[in-house]
């Protein structure tokens, strides 16, 4: 049973296909055609392109979450996007630090605690965003 206030997964699916045809596209077009060490470019764009696709495969998965889990005030476009951008960041920058370990030639068991810390000052910005946004919020009924 749907609520009126949430928003369908499927009004997502678009975008989130856009974003994993790019992201993912983009980094198999990266990794056939250039050479990853020949300068930091590649690199970058490697990272860039793979929050966009991590940012597509986690649309629809957010989206399911904020219609499954109702909040007050309900979860906005922006609200989605949002988190599903938080998803997006995470993984690459997991992939960055666990690079940064190969290159400084640290033990990569830095990088499980380091995740595990990443993700809890995630879930606590946007926890804060949504207090902030609930602090905020005013239902239709009251002027």
């Amino acid at each position: 049973m749907e609520n009126q206030n949430s928003l369908p997964v499927a009004a997502f699916l678009p975008a989130s296909f856009f974003l994993v045809l790019i992201g993912w596209g983009g980094i198999a077009a990266l990794v056939i055609t250039t050479d990853p060490w020949s300068s930091e470019l590649p690199i970058w764009l490697f990272f860039f392109l793979s929050v966009l696709g991590f940012t597509g495969i986690g649309l629809p998965i957010v989206a399911y979450l904020n219609q499954r889990f109702l909040s007050e005030p309900p979860a906005t476009y922006g609200v989605i996007l949002r988190q599903a951008i938080w998803f997006g960041i995470y993984f690459p920058f997991l992939a960055r630090v666990s690079l940064a370990c190969t290159r400084l030639e640290i033990s990569r068991a830095v990088v499980l605690p380091f995740g595990l810390m990443l993700a809890a000052v995630l879930i606590i910005i946007e926890w804060l965003l949504r207090f902030w946004e609930r602090s905020q919020w005013k239902p239709d009924n009251q002027a």
